[in-house]
């Protein structure tokens, strides 16, 4: 007998379709195709429109039935139409018919019979009731299988609404039933779609009604029910005496409430595609509405670009600069700056290649396939063309609102340089930044060049959070003193910015918070410095030895004039900044911290007279208790005064190494070591003036 094979169960995982091709959306398209024919073909038969003048769509969801409909009062279908169009899977009846036409100026946006079957994702079984003007109503039905049949419909006539979808949903595909899935669909697909669709929705609505009424109303419907149709006449009420409605008032009559039920009809595209319209035609109000709905931005933008390309390829785009960076633009997630459309059908809300981060708005293509694909959008030339125009555009924008004394500091060319290199000089040029020596107006990377005096080599720039924070701080002092410029970087995208542009018209930008600052001195300034290095040595190795793994190196600086230290970081590592930047970010990348991380080197000034006792103390004993103390709290305090602990800001006017040569005011140390209360708190707390009942409470006591 052979030996039983026993094999291990594989693990295996059931997924199901994801139905991302919405299938409203789908459906809507199909519509709209068969509208656009009736109405191309009535421009040369007008009584083609004779049965449904009303060009439009509806939507009609049945909870009891389960099902979905999708009415339109498009050109309908033959016989030969549902068998040819629906019976052959990927056939087109859009397509054959444009081949007919020979003509450009007809755009279907749907190929129906491709994507109408997406709607067996959610459907069990489909009907298709249609009728083509003078000819017979047919049912076309199919349950996915390998078959489908067709019959002659004899029911209701289709009078205005030549074709008719139904879909079984599956059992757990009832959300497309809610009247909310169906509002967020339509939205986001088919907002702009040309014809009106109206959703219609059963609901209730209570009433009230009294005891007499209810009476009546079964009385009546119990009289209609016996007599005959002969027998119905017009009801004459009787007109009772004053009396008796007299009495009728005395008395209080009872209520009860009931549920009536009504057909509720909502217009679900009210908001037209404002991106077709003549721009000299439109106000800066319906731009800032069109905006507002858009990216749900509780502001105003900041300008606008409306334009169209026609030739051999036609597009039409809309273009925002918003006022301010959004909130979430350093988070690890997906963007949706930009609304591509094809024909005004919604195609994705994310296309890097078509426009840049730093933008919002919409692209309306008349060139592109309806499903085109992720794929076959980064290899699309046509999206290349789009992509190209449209970032001129934006830079004939940007350059409008850069002229001298401009609207005010945009984060877009930063950001644009940090994405775009292809434009970088381009937009490097319409950077806008306060200085230190330009006050409240904004100064170019341009003016700044042609300010630099001759011994300056370098483009001095500082991060930090606001000018009044990099103004008073330590990094700048020689610099300024020198009577070089510094620029002022207070916005975050700087710090991304200045990372991928290291120079400007053939001078390095160099940041005064990192290591390695370069200033010209002549030779007696070099003398002395290399004096102090020598002076400083010793020192510099113990502070080492007792901040240990918190600092890379301690050295004597030279940009200090009137602080006695600070942290610089390393040339390749973030700045403080940055550092306080990242830590900020809720959906960090903890992965990346360490080795990005700034490494800390401690700069301390010999001139200082703090710097000099702590020196002489060390040389004196350096295993003084007080010289370790002293060393930890000048590197705690350069911490501070460096931006590694944010959240807590520093008084410009009160720099934090004042509090080591200034004794605090009013307390004893020597009473403060012994334990001995301070003289300035009493023994006993005396009531407060009129606290009577806490002065009896005493005596009780």
């Amino acid at each position: 007998m052979p030996e039983e094979v026993q094999h291990e169960e594989e693990d295996v995982e059931t997924f199901a379709f994801q139905a991302e091709i919405e299938i409203l959306w789908e459906l809507i398209s199909n519509a709209s195709d068969a509208l656009d024919k009736i109405r191309c073909e009535s421009l040369t038969d007008p009584s083609k429109l004779d049965s449904s003048k009303d060009l439009k769509i509806d939507i009609v969801p049945n909870r009891w039935d389960c099902t979905l409909a999708l009415v339109d009062a498009g050109i309908g279908m033959t016989k030969a139409d549902l068998i040819n169009n629906l019976g052959t899977i990927a056939k087109s009846g859009t397509k054959a018919f444009m081949e007919a036409l020979q003509v450009g100026y007809i755009s279907m946006i749907r190929q129906f019979g491709v994507g109408f079957y997406s709607a067996y994702l959610v459907a069990e079984k489909v009907v298709v009731i249609t009728k083509r003007n003078d000819d017979e109503q047919y049912a076309w039905e199919s349950s996915a299988g390998d078959s489908f049949t067709i019959r002659t419909d004899h029911g209701t006539p289709l009078e205005g609404a030549p074709k008719k979808v139904i879909l079984y949903l599956k059992e757990d595909q009832t959300e497309y039933l809610e009247e909310q899935r169906v509002k967020e669909v339509v939205k986001k697909h088919s907002q702009f779609v040309g014809y009106s669709i109206t959703l219609y929705l059963e609901k209730e609505h209570e009433k009230e009604i009294s005891d007499d009424e209810t009476e009546e109303e079964k009385d009546e419907k119990e009289e209609e029910e016996s007599m005959s149709k002969d027998e119905k006449k017009p009801k004459i009420e009787d007109v009772g005496s004053d009396e008796e409605e007299e009495g009728d008032k005395g008395k209080k009559k009872k209520t009860e409430k009931i549920k009536e039920k009504h057909i509720d009809q909502e217009e679900l595209n009210k908001t037209k595609p404002i991106w077709t319209r003549n721009p000299d035609d439109i106000t800066q109000e319906e731009y800032g509405k069109f905006y507002k709905s858009l990216t749900n931005d509780w502001e105003d933008h900041l300008a606008v670009k409306h334009f169209s390309v026609e030739g051999q390829l036609e597009f039409r785009a809309l273009l925002f600069i918003p006022c301010r960076a959004p909130f979430d633009l350093f988070e690890n997630k997906k963007k949706n700056n930009i609304k591509l459309y094809v024909r005004c059908v919604f195609i994705v809300d994310s296309c890097d290649e078509l426009i840049p981060e730093y933008l919002r708005g919409v692209v309306d293509s008349e060139d592109l396939p309806l499903n085109i694909s992720r794929e076959t959008l980064q290899q699309s030339k046509i999206l290349k063309v789009i992509h190209k125009n449209i970032v001129k555009k934006c830079l004939e924008l940007f350059s409008e609102l850069s002229y001298p004394g401009g609207l005010m500091h945009l984060f877009c060319p930063q950001l644009g340089i940090h994405e775009d290199s292809t434009n970088r000089k381009r937009l490097s040029d319409l950077l806008r930044y306060h200085t230190s020596q330009s006050d409240d107006e904004l100064t170019s990377l341009s003016e700044y060049v042609s300010c630099m005096k001759e011994t300056q080599k370098s483009i001095y720039y500082i991060t930090g959070e606001s000018k009044e924070q990099v103004a008073n701080s330590a990094f700048v002092e020689r610099v300024r003193e020198c009577g070089f410029e510094v620029v002022y970087m207070t916005e975050p995208i700087d710090e991304y910015c200045v990372q991928q542009l290291k120079e400007f018209d053939g001078k390095t930008l160099v940041s005064v918070t990192k290591e390695g600052l370069e200033l010209p001195e002549d030779e007696e300034e070099n003398k002395k410095m290399e004096e102090s290095k020598a002076q400083f040595e010793t020192l510099c190795k113990l502070m080492k030895e007792i901040l240990d793994k918190k600092v890379e190196k301690v050295m004597i600086s030279n940009r200090l004039v009137s602080s006695p230290c600070c942290i610089v970081t390393s040339t390749y590592g973030w700045t403080a900044n940055m550092e306080c930047i990242m830590k900020a970010q809720a959906l960090r990348d903890n992965s990346t911290m360490g080795y990005m991380m700034a490494k800390k080197h401690l700069e301390i000034t010999s001139d200082h007279p703090v710097v000099e006792t702590l020196r002489q103390k060390a040389d004196a004993d350096k295993n003084d208790k007080a010289v370790k103390d002293l060393v930890v709290l000048l590197f705690e305090t350069a911490l501070l005064s460096s931006w590694f602990l944010p959240g807590r800001s520093l008084d410009p006017l009160q720099p934090p190494h004042l509090f080591l040569s200034s004794p605090l005011p009013g307390i004893d140390e020597d009473e403060v070591m012994a334990g001995e209360p301070s003289a300035a708190i009493p023994d006993e707390i005396p009531p407060l003036e009129g606290d009577e009942d806490a002065s009896h409470m005493e005596e009780v006591d």
